[in-house]
């Protein structure tokens, strides 16, 4: 088994914190606390530096706030300063465990992605509709996942292949923050929780990208099980989203009952209630995408947040409230989404909806699906 070890001094090296520092910056250099970490770049990277030999960092405080879309998160987001430790930490830790990854893990990984996901599926699919007999689906869906992962297994599954102490007792102050509680108990979302019943020893922040990592690491254990236990064949995951193909319904009855035994037992998570098995040729619900061997659709909950989102935008754009830029980036990432499926009809409301705001008085220029 390959393990990582004397791995912290890299962390804190200037040169390696002003790269992760570079990363950071990306796409937010002219927000306040980056411009104002970076009017004193190197004397900052110093402090954090010697913070990080010394052994005096801490985490800053978390500013939390929610996102509604896909589905209303918390996220909890971290001082600039601290989001550059996480990306030193996230420079060294995601190549070594990339390559420990199986194939069909897509998400938060260099050439993968949603998109690769869906391509895979839909090619699977094709592949199984020229053989005989009927094939189904296991979606596997995890109760709160980032809400509910254990700390002393993750701690555990990370200490498996970290033999640095340093790095370990880092790691171990990000996962277990001093101030903040990441956890839910189970029956309870993150809006209807009360202050005091948070717990501690469970959760990720959604929002850092460690969390990206660990989740992916977390749930890595599955994937073994799954590939070399199970010896599932068709089996993919973005994140929590997990889905198996098999040409027999009763078996994947019994993965089924298998994996939430595993989870149960071995990473202290549960499936819920969205944990089904469907007919293949009914399309499967995957990456935002209803996906078929001839083609794919968007999933209609995504396609009425685009159409919402594109109206607030508009209107923004005519107040004056956004760039044209702004406008422009959003509208291209639109595209590329409905590139890759069928979307004759919505791609005609979006620019009748674009169309008409500009009518009434925004600029010309590209619209949002021409």
């Amino acid at each position: 088994m390959t393990t990582l070890d004397n791995v912290f001094p890299q962390i804190y090296d200037f040169d390696e914190l002003l790269r992760a520092h570079e990363n950071a910056r990306k796409g937010k250099r002219y927000r306040d606390d980056v411009m104002r970490f970076t009017n004193h770049l190197e004397e900052n990277l110093i402090e954090l530096q010697n913070e990080l030999i010394w052994d005096t960092y801490r985490v800053g405080p978390y500013r939390k706030f929610y996102v509604r879309e896909p589905k209303k998160r918390l996220v909890m987001a971290l001082e600039y300063r601290d989001r550059i430790v996480q990306w030193a930490i996230y420079n060294q830790l995601n190549p070594f465990y990339d390559k420990t990854f199986i194939e069909d893990s897509y998400a938060c990984r260099i050439g993968k992605g949603s998109h690769r996901a869906a391509d895979r599926l839909a090619y699977w699919l094709r592949l199984v509709n020229r053989k005989p007999g009927k094939w189904y689906y296991l979606k596997l869906d995890i109760s709160k996942y980032f809400y509910r992962v254990d700390h002393r297994v993750l701690e555990d599954i990370l200490a498996h292949r970290i033999k640095d102490d340093r790095l370990m007792g880092l790691l171990r102050r990000i996962i277990n923050s001093e101030d903040t509680r990441f956890g839910l108990p189970a029956g309870i979302g993150p809006d209807g929780c009360p202050d005091d019943l948070w717990l501690w020893d469970v959760g990720m922040p959604i929002g850092n990208l460690t969390s990206q990592l660990f989740a992916n690491i977390y749930l890595n254990e599955l994937d073994q099980y799954c590939k070399h236990r199970l010896h599932t064949r068709f089996y993919e995951r973005y994140m929590d989203d997990t889905t198996i193909l098999d040409d027999d319904k009763g078996r994947l009855r019994e993965w089924q009952y298998a994996i939430a035994e595993f989870l149960r037992d071995n990473l202290r998570l549960d499936l819920n209630s969205k944990t089904a098995i469907r007919p293949a040729d009914s399309g499967i619900e995957f990456v935002g995408y209803r996906i078929w061997p001839t083609h794919r659709k968007l999933r209609k909950q995504t396609a009425r947040r685009i159409i919402r989102h594109t109206k607030n935008l508009c209107a923004l754009l005519a107040a004056g409230e956004i760039s044209r830029e702004s406008f422009d980036r959003t509208a291209a990432s639109y595209k590329g989404v409905l590139e890759r499926c069928d979307s004759y009809g919505l791609r005609q409301r979006l620019n009748e909806i674009y169309l008409g705001m500009r009518q009434e008085g925004i600029s010309p220029g590209m619209g949002v699906t021409t």
